[in-house]
């Protein structure tokens, strides 16, 4: 009976294992969004360069966090 519990805990805690690491990396990816898309808006602010360094960091951010999960997920298909 114990046995049977601890099992159904793993099973359960490696179903949802991928959820929460996913939802994990949507904050990651909107939070550095969000803070380059900041600093590009500040050195923007500093220079009057208005969409520039703003546009320019908020993609390479965007790009960063993408690229960052994929090649997590990348190595993690090469372990299992």
């Amino acid at each position: 009976m114990i046995l049977r519990r601890n099992i159904d805990n793993e099973n359960l805690y490696t179903k949802y294992t991928n959820i929460i690491v996913l939802s994990a990396w949507g904050f990651v990816i909107a939070i550095a969004t969000f803070v380059f898309f900041y600093v590009g808006y500040m050195i923007d602010q500093r220079f009057g360069t208005q969409p520039t360094f703003m546009l320019g960091l908020l993609t390479l951010g965007l790009f960063l966090s993408v690229g960052r999960l994929y090649w997590e997920a990348w190595h993690k298909r090469n372990v299992h």
